[in-house]
Protein backbone atom coordinates (compact mmCIF):
# COMPACT_ATOMS: atom_id res chain seq x y z
CA UNK A 1 0.00 0.00 0.00
CA UNK A 2 0.89 3.57 -1.03
CA UNK A 3 2.02 5.95 1.97
CA UNK A 4 0.05 9.26 1.97
CA UNK A 5 1.22 12.79 3.21
CA UNK A 6 -1.80 14.94 4.88
CA UNK A 7 0.43 18.73 4.25
CA UNK A 8 -0.24 21.77 6.51
CA UNK A 9 -3.81 21.10 7.65
CA UNK A 10 -4.96 22.12 11.12
CA UNK A 11 -4.46 18.96 13.14
CA UNK A 12 -7.08 18.57 15.72
CA UNK A 13 -7.30 15.05 18.09
CA UNK A 14 -9.10 16.01 21.15
CA UNK A 15 -7.93 12.22 22.89
CA UNK A 16 -4.00 13.37 22.18
CA UNK A 17 -4.89 16.67 23.16
CA UNK A 18 -3.65 17.91 19.54
CA UNK A 19 -4.87 21.69 18.32
CA UNK A 20 -1.95 22.81 15.46
CA UNK A 21 -1.10 23.02 12.17
CA UNK A 22 1.12 20.08 11.18
CA UNK A 23 1.52 17.43 8.89
CA UNK A 24 0.12 13.84 9.01
CA UNK A 25 1.82 11.03 7.49
CA UNK A 26 0.39 7.36 7.26
CA UNK A 27 1.85 3.56 6.04
CA UNK A 28 0.31 0.32 5.84
CA UNK A 29 -3.38 1.42 6.85
CA UNK A 30 -1.74 2.99 9.84
CA UNK A 31 -1.25 6.69 11.65
CA UNK A 32 2.75 6.73 11.61
CA UNK A 33 3.77 10.30 12.22
CA UNK A 34 2.72 13.80 12.85
CA UNK A 35 4.95 17.01 13.00
CA UNK A 36 5.47 19.99 11.24
CA UNK A 37 7.09 20.33 7.83
CA UNK A 38 7.20 16.66 7.10
CA UNK A 39 9.61 15.73 3.83
CA UNK A 40 7.56 13.82 1.01
CA UNK A 41 8.50 10.46 0.35
CA UNK A 42 9.49 9.16 -3.47
CA UNK A 43 6.37 6.78 -2.99
CA UNK A 44 3.78 8.84 -0.96
CA UNK A 45 0.60 10.50 -2.29
CA UNK A 46 0.19 13.87 -0.83
CA UNK A 47 -3.39 15.58 -0.06
CA UNK A 48 -2.81 19.52 0.59
CA UNK A 49 -5.30 20.04 3.59
CA UNK A 50 -3.92 23.94 4.18
CA UNK A 51 -7.41 25.25 4.47
CA UNK A 52 -8.76 22.31 5.77
CA UNK A 53 -8.90 20.95 9.18
CA UNK A 54 -7.41 17.21 9.74
CA UNK A 55 -9.52 15.24 12.28
CA UNK A 56 -10.02 11.49 13.47
CA UNK A 57 -12.04 9.37 10.94
CA UNK A 58 -15.84 10.15 11.74
CA UNK A 59 -17.88 7.40 13.36
CA UNK A 60 -21.96 7.08 12.26
CA UNK A 61 -23.33 4.71 15.12
CA UNK A 62 -26.47 4.96 13.84
CA UNK A 63 -27.21 4.14 10.55
CA UNK A 64 -29.70 2.00 7.73
CA UNK A 65 -27.98 0.11 5.16
CA UNK A 66 -30.72 -1.98 4.85
CA UNK A 67 -29.28 -5.16 3.65
CA UNK A 68 -29.79 -7.53 3.83
CA UNK A 69 -33.48 -7.29 2.25
CA UNK A 70 -34.02 -4.17 1.15
CA UNK A 71 -31.95 -3.45 -1.63
CA UNK A 72 -34.21 -0.94 -3.49
CA UNK A 73 -33.93 1.51 -0.54
CA UNK A 74 -29.98 1.38 -0.19
CA UNK A 75 -27.40 -1.62 -0.45
CA UNK A 76 -23.64 -1.46 1.73
CA UNK A 77 -22.23 -0.70 -1.76
CA UNK A 78 -24.26 2.46 -1.98
CA UNK A 79 -24.77 3.33 1.80
CA UNK A 80 -21.02 2.95 2.47
CA UNK A 81 -20.35 5.41 -0.88
CA UNK A 82 -22.70 8.07 0.76
CA UNK A 83 -20.72 7.72 4.55
CA UNK A 84 -17.49 8.31 2.74
CA UNK A 85 -18.73 11.11 0.93
CA UNK A 86 -20.55 12.34 4.09
CA UNK A 87 -16.74 11.91 5.89
CA UNK A 88 -17.34 8.88 7.66
CA UNK A 89 -14.80 6.30 8.07
CA UNK A 90 -17.01 3.76 9.57
CA UNK A 91 -20.79 3.39 10.29
CA UNK A 92 -22.69 1.11 12.55
CA UNK A 93 -25.45 -0.78 10.91
CA UNK A 94 -28.76 -1.26 12.62
CA UNK A 95 -30.42 -4.72 12.63
CA UNK A 96 -33.99 -3.83 10.99
CA UNK A 97 -33.20 -5.84 7.85
CA UNK A 98 -34.68 -8.88 6.25
CA UNK A 99 -33.96 -11.01 7.75
CA UNK A 100 -33.17 -9.54 11.45
CA UNK A 101 -29.51 -9.37 12.24
CA UNK A 102 -30.46 -11.86 15.39
CA UNK A 103 -28.43 -14.65 14.41
CA UNK A 104 -24.47 -15.57 14.06
CA UNK A 105 -25.27 -17.02 10.76
CA UNK A 106 -27.23 -13.46 9.68
CA UNK A 107 -24.10 -11.54 10.82
CA UNK A 108 -21.52 -13.58 8.67
CA UNK A 109 -23.52 -12.98 5.59
CA UNK A 110 -23.80 -9.34 6.67
CA UNK A 111 -19.75 -9.38 7.66
CA UNK A 112 -19.27 -11.05 3.50
CA UNK A 113 -21.34 -8.47 1.90
CA UNK A 114 -19.43 -5.64 3.80
CA UNK A 115 -15.74 -7.08 3.07
CA UNK A 116 -17.10 -6.97 -0.82
CA UNK A 117 -19.11 -4.30 -1.41
CA UNK A 118 -18.28 -1.63 1.57
CA UNK A 119 -16.24 1.66 1.19
CA UNK A 120 -15.97 1.99 4.88
CA UNK A 121 -15.57 0.10 8.16
CA UNK A 122 -18.59 -1.34 9.21
CA UNK A 123 -19.57 -2.33 12.41
CA UNK A 124 -22.90 -4.27 12.84
CA UNK A 125 -25.40 -3.87 15.99
CA UNK A 126 -27.79 -6.85 16.10
CA UNK A 127 -31.06 -7.14 17.05
CA UNK A 128 -32.25 -7.05 20.56
CA UNK A 129 -34.96 -10.04 20.77
CA UNK A 130 -35.13 -12.48 18.26
CA UNK A 131 -36.51 -11.37 14.90
CA UNK A 132 -36.97 -8.08 16.80
CA UNK A 133 -40.44 -8.85 18.23
CA UNK A 134 -39.64 -8.16 21.90
CA UNK A 135 -40.53 -11.83 23.09
CA UNK A 136 -37.33 -13.25 23.64
CA UNK A 137 -33.66 -12.07 23.83
CA UNK A 138 -31.05 -13.18 21.48
CA UNK A 139 -28.15 -15.09 21.91
CA UNK A 140 -25.54 -12.15 22.47
CA UNK A 141 -22.69 -14.04 22.98
CA UNK A 142 -22.74 -15.15 20.00
CA UNK A 143 -23.71 -12.15 18.36
CA UNK A 144 -20.96 -10.85 19.81
CA UNK A 145 -18.51 -13.45 19.09
CA UNK A 146 -20.04 -12.70 15.04
CA UNK A 147 -19.18 -9.25 15.29
CA UNK A 148 -22.04 -7.23 17.15
CA UNK A 149 -20.35 -4.43 18.54
CA UNK A 150 -24.36 -3.55 20.04
CA UNK A 151 -27.46 -4.64 20.79
CA UNK A 152 -31.00 -2.69 19.74
CA UNK A 153 -34.56 -3.65 17.97
CA UNK A 154 -34.51 0.18 16.36
CA UNK A 155 -37.70 0.83 14.61
CA UNK A 156 -39.16 -1.08 17.53
CA UNK A 157 -39.73 -0.85 21.18
CA UNK A 158 -39.71 -3.80 23.29
CA UNK A 159 -42.81 -3.59 24.48
CA UNK A 160 -42.43 -5.83 27.87
CA UNK A 161 -40.06 -4.31 30.20
CA UNK A 162 -39.24 -8.00 32.07
CA UNK A 163 -38.01 -8.66 28.96
CA UNK A 164 -36.06 -6.30 28.52
CA UNK A 165 -35.00 -6.39 31.77
CA UNK A 166 -33.72 -10.12 31.31
CA UNK A 167 -32.17 -9.27 28.06
CA UNK A 168 -30.21 -6.75 30.16
CA UNK A 169 -28.60 -9.35 32.81
CA UNK A 170 -28.24 -11.60 30.18
CA UNK A 171 -26.44 -9.41 28.01
CA UNK A 172 -24.16 -7.90 31.34
CA UNK A 173 -21.24 -10.66 29.88
CA UNK A 174 -20.71 -9.15 26.90
CA UNK A 175 -19.47 -5.56 26.46
CA UNK A 176 -21.98 -4.71 23.37
CA UNK A 177 -23.93 -1.47 24.15
CA UNK A 178 -27.72 -1.72 24.66
CA UNK A 179 -29.32 0.71 22.38
CA UNK A 180 -32.74 1.85 23.08
CA UNK A 181 -35.37 3.33 20.57
CA UNK A 182 -37.77 4.94 22.77
CA UNK A 183 -41.16 4.94 21.41
CA UNK A 184 -43.93 3.60 23.28
CA UNK A 185 -46.05 1.69 20.96
CA UNK A 186 -49.38 2.28 22.86
CA UNK A 187 -48.92 5.99 21.22
CA UNK A 188 -48.77 5.35 17.61
CA UNK A 189 -50.22 7.46 14.94
CA UNK A 190 -49.85 8.08 11.04
CA UNK A 191 -48.38 11.48 12.52
CA UNK A 192 -45.79 9.95 14.44
CA UNK A 193 -45.55 9.91 18.22
CA UNK A 194 -45.96 12.33 20.64
CA UNK A 195 -43.22 13.54 23.09
CA UNK A 196 -44.49 11.45 25.73
CA UNK A 197 -44.37 8.28 23.53
CA UNK A 198 -40.30 8.78 24.16
CA UNK A 199 -39.98 9.92 27.28
CA UNK A 200 -42.10 7.16 29.25
CA UNK A 201 -40.06 4.26 26.97
CA UNK A 202 -36.72 6.46 28.01
CA UNK A 203 -37.85 6.52 31.38
CA UNK A 204 -38.47 2.77 31.63
CA UNK A 205 -34.97 1.29 29.89
CA UNK A 206 -33.00 4.08 32.05
CA UNK A 207 -34.59 2.46 35.17
CA UNK A 208 -33.45 -0.81 34.04
CA UNK A 209 -30.45 0.48 32.85
CA UNK A 210 -30.12 1.56 36.64
CA UNK A 211 -31.00 -1.89 37.97
CA UNK A 212 -28.81 -3.57 35.66
CA UNK A 213 -25.84 -1.75 35.45
CA UNK A 214 -26.21 -2.83 31.72
CA UNK A 215 -23.79 -0.18 29.60
CA UNK A 216 -27.02 1.73 27.93
CA UNK A 217 -27.02 4.57 24.97
CA UNK A 218 -30.30 5.95 23.83
CA UNK A 219 -30.91 6.65 20.31
CA UNK A 220 -31.81 9.58 18.42
CA UNK A 221 -32.90 11.67 21.73
CA UNK A 222 -35.90 14.52 20.84
CA UNK A 223 -37.63 16.03 23.23
CA UNK A 224 -35.72 18.18 26.41
CA UNK A 225 -37.95 15.39 28.66
CA UNK A 226 -35.16 12.80 27.53
CA UNK A 227 -32.48 14.58 28.02
CA UNK A 228 -33.52 15.39 31.44
CA UNK A 229 -33.98 12.00 32.44
CA UNK A 230 -30.39 10.96 31.60
CA UNK A 231 -28.95 13.25 33.26
CA UNK A 232 -31.12 11.62 36.44
CA UNK A 233 -29.97 8.56 35.19
CA UNK A 234 -26.39 9.31 35.51
CA UNK A 235 -26.77 10.59 38.96
CA UNK A 236 -27.90 7.81 39.90
CA UNK A 237 -25.33 5.34 38.57
CA UNK A 238 -26.95 4.73 35.39
CA UNK A 239 -23.73 3.82 32.45
CA UNK A 240 -25.77 5.65 29.79
CA UNK A 241 -25.08 7.72 27.25
CA UNK A 242 -26.60 9.13 24.19
CA UNK A 243 -27.31 11.04 20.56
CA UNK A 244 -29.26 13.35 18.46
CA UNK A 245 -29.42 13.64 14.73
CA UNK A 246 -28.88 16.84 12.67
CA UNK A 247 -32.87 17.24 11.66
CA UNK A 248 -33.28 16.82 15.47
CA UNK A 249 -31.05 19.45 16.59
CA UNK A 250 -32.87 22.17 14.42
CA UNK A 251 -35.63 21.12 12.53
CA UNK A 252 -38.79 21.81 14.03
CA UNK A 253 -43.02 20.66 13.69
CA UNK A 254 -43.85 24.11 12.37
CA UNK A 255 -41.17 23.09 9.10
CA UNK A 256 -42.35 19.65 9.12
CA UNK A 257 -45.86 20.97 8.09
CA UNK A 258 -44.42 23.19 5.47
CA UNK A 259 -42.15 20.08 3.83
CA UNK A 260 -44.74 17.81 4.01
CA UNK A 261 -44.13 13.94 3.36
CA UNK A 262 -40.25 14.77 2.91
CA UNK A 263 -39.92 15.33 6.61
CA UNK A 264 -41.70 12.45 8.12
CA UNK A 265 -39.23 10.52 10.36
CA UNK A 266 -38.98 8.67 13.87
CA UNK A 267 -39.34 10.37 16.57
CA UNK A 268 -40.95 12.98 14.91
CA UNK A 269 -39.68 16.35 14.61
CA UNK A 270 -40.62 18.43 17.77
CA UNK A 271 -40.55 21.91 19.22
CA UNK A 272 -38.19 24.60 18.97
CA UNK A 273 -37.84 24.35 23.00
CA UNK A 274 -37.22 20.57 22.41
CA UNK A 275 -34.44 22.15 19.59
CA UNK A 276 -32.88 23.97 21.80
CA UNK A 277 -32.74 21.72 24.77
CA UNK A 278 -30.89 19.27 22.74
CA UNK A 279 -28.20 22.22 21.68
CA UNK A 280 -27.49 23.46 25.23
CA UNK A 281 -27.14 19.19 25.86
CA UNK A 282 -24.09 19.45 23.14
CA UNK A 283 -22.76 22.40 24.64
CA UNK A 284 -23.20 21.22 27.99
CA UNK A 285 -21.44 17.66 27.79
CA UNK A 286 -25.01 15.97 28.60
CA UNK A 287 -25.34 14.50 25.23
CA UNK A 288 -22.59 12.46 24.19
CA UNK A 289 -22.77 11.69 20.10
CA UNK A 290 -24.19 13.03 16.62
CA UNK A 291 -25.49 10.29 14.77
CA UNK A 292 -27.56 10.67 11.64
CA UNK A 293 -30.25 8.04 11.90
CA UNK A 294 -29.57 7.55 7.81
CA UNK A 295 -32.69 5.75 6.74
CA UNK A 296 -33.32 5.71 3.05
CA UNK A 297 -36.34 4.79 1.01
CA UNK A 298 -37.43 4.68 -2.36
CA UNK A 299 -39.00 8.13 -4.13
CA UNK A 300 -42.31 6.35 -3.57
CA UNK A 301 -42.18 5.38 -0.32
CA UNK A 302 -41.27 9.22 0.89
CA UNK A 303 -44.40 10.11 -1.00
CA UNK A 304 -47.40 8.98 0.45
CA UNK A 305 -49.29 8.10 -2.98
CA UNK A 306 -50.16 4.68 -1.70
CA UNK A 307 -49.52 4.85 2.03
CA UNK A 308 -48.62 7.07 5.08
CA UNK A 309 -45.28 8.53 4.02
CA UNK A 310 -42.35 6.34 5.33
CA UNK A 311 -40.60 7.83 8.15
CA UNK A 312 -36.85 8.94 7.48
CA UNK A 313 -34.59 9.64 5.14
CA UNK A 314 -30.60 9.98 3.96
CA UNK A 315 -28.54 11.86 6.31
CA UNK A 316 -25.07 10.86 6.00
CA UNK A 317 -23.65 13.51 3.05
CA UNK A 318 -25.31 16.41 4.66
CA UNK A 319 -24.69 15.16 8.07
CA UNK A 320 -21.12 17.72 8.34
CA UNK A 321 -22.87 20.47 7.32
CA UNK A 322 -26.39 19.93 9.06
CA UNK A 323 -23.85 19.41 12.41
CA UNK A 324 -22.28 23.24 11.88
CA UNK A 325 -25.65 24.92 10.88
CA UNK A 326 -26.73 23.73 14.03
CA UNK A 327 -24.44 23.97 16.58
CA UNK A 328 -22.68 27.57 15.55
CA UNK A 329 -20.29 28.50 18.36
CA UNK A 330 -19.24 24.88 18.81
CA UNK A 331 -15.68 24.45 19.40
CA UNK A 332 -13.98 22.29 17.10
CA UNK A 333 -12.65 20.18 19.43
CA UNK A 334 -16.13 19.30 21.26
CA UNK A 335 -17.76 18.90 16.97
CA UNK A 336 -14.79 16.06 16.67
CA UNK A 337 -15.30 14.45 20.09
CA UNK A 338 -18.67 13.96 19.36
CA UNK A 339 -18.64 12.52 15.51
CA UNK A 340 -15.23 10.64 16.27
CA UNK A 341 -13.70 10.30 19.68
CA UNK A 342 -17.07 9.15 21.73
CA UNK A 343 -18.54 7.04 18.94
CA UNK A 344 -15.31 5.16 19.12
CA UNK A 345 -15.62 4.66 22.56
CA UNK A 346 -19.21 3.93 22.94
CA UNK A 347 -19.18 1.35 20.63
CA UNK A 348 -15.61 -0.37 21.83
CA UNK A 349 -14.07 0.04 18.18
CA UNK A 350 -10.85 1.22 16.65
CA UNK A 351 -10.77 4.93 16.22
CA UNK A 352 -11.17 8.05 17.41
CA UNK A 353 -7.67 9.32 17.35
CA UNK A 354 -4.96 10.12 15.21
CA UNK A 355 -1.92 8.90 17.51
CA UNK A 356 0.97 6.87 16.03
CA UNK A 357 -0.05 3.61 15.64
CA UNK A 358 -3.96 3.74 15.25
CA UNK A 359 -5.65 2.88 12.45
CA UNK A 360 -5.39 5.87 9.54
CA UNK A 361 -9.09 6.81 9.62
CA UNK A 362 -9.48 10.01 8.65
CA UNK A 363 -12.03 12.78 7.95
CA UNK A 364 -10.76 16.07 6.20
CA UNK A 365 -13.31 18.77 6.67
CA UNK A 366 -13.44 22.64 5.59
CA UNK A 367 -15.37 25.86 6.86
CA UNK A 368 -17.06 25.99 3.08
CA UNK A 369 -20.47 26.73 2.03
CA UNK A 370 -22.14 24.40 -0.46
CA UNK A 371 -25.86 23.70 -0.94
CA UNK A 372 -27.60 20.79 -0.37
CA UNK A 373 -28.66 19.00 -3.87
CA UNK A 374 -29.96 15.65 -3.15
CA UNK A 375 -30.47 14.38 -6.77
CA UNK A 376 -25.98 14.14 -6.58
CA UNK A 377 -26.40 11.85 -3.04
CA UNK A 378 -24.56 8.44 -3.64
CA UNK A 379 -27.08 6.95 -1.58
CA UNK A 380 -30.34 5.54 -3.51
CA UNK A 381 -32.43 7.41 -1.08
CA UNK A 382 -32.94 10.96 -2.55
CA UNK A 383 -35.09 12.63 0.08
CA UNK A 384 -33.88 15.03 2.90
CA UNK A 385 -35.51 17.62 4.39
CA UNK A 386 -32.16 19.52 4.16
CA UNK A 387 -32.77 19.87 0.09
CA UNK A 388 -31.63 23.27 -0.89
CA UNK A 389 -30.33 24.43 2.69
CA UNK A 390 -26.63 26.56 2.76
CA UNK A 391 -24.90 24.55 4.50
CA UNK A 392 -21.57 26.34 6.32
CA UNK A 393 -18.78 23.12 6.34
CA UNK A 394 -18.18 20.32 4.00
CA UNK A 395 -16.04 17.42 3.79
CA UNK A 396 -13.09 17.59 1.34
CA UNK A 397 -11.43 14.18 1.91
CA UNK A 398 -12.43 10.65 3.57
CA UNK A 399 -9.12 7.93 4.20
CA UNK A 400 -10.44 4.49 5.31
CA UNK A 401 -7.13 2.39 6.88
CA UNK A 402 -4.46 4.71 4.83
CA UNK A 403 -6.80 4.64 1.59
CA UNK A 404 -8.10 7.66 -0.13
CA UNK A 405 -12.21 6.58 -0.46
CA UNK A 406 -12.97 10.22 -1.21
CA UNK A 407 -11.56 13.07 -2.49
CA UNK A 408 -13.55 16.45 -3.26
CA UNK A 409 -13.47 17.41 -7.15
CA UNK A 410 -11.21 20.38 -6.34
CA UNK A 411 -8.45 18.57 -4.91
CA UNK A 412 -8.57 15.61 -6.93
CA UNK A 413 -7.71 17.90 -10.20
Amino acid sequence: MAGLLIRGGRIVDPVAGIDARGDLRVSDGLVIELGAQLEPRDDERIIDASNAIVAPGFIDMHVHLREPGYPEKETIATGTEAAVRGGFTAVACMPNTNPALDAAETLGDLQERVARDARCRVYPIAAMTLERKGLQPCDYPALARAGAVGFSDDGDTVRDARVMFEAAMLALETDGVFISHCEDPSFASASGAPAIAEDLAAARDLLIAIATRKRWHIAHCSTARVIELIAWARERGARVTCEATPHHLILTSDVAADLGPASRVNPPLRTQADCAALRRAVFDGTLDALATDHAPHTAREKSGEDAPAAPGFSGLEIAVGAYALALEGLPLARFIELLSCNPAQILGVAGGTLRAGAPADVTIFAEREWIVDPSRFASKGKTTPFSGRRLPRRVVATVVAGEIRYLAPELAA
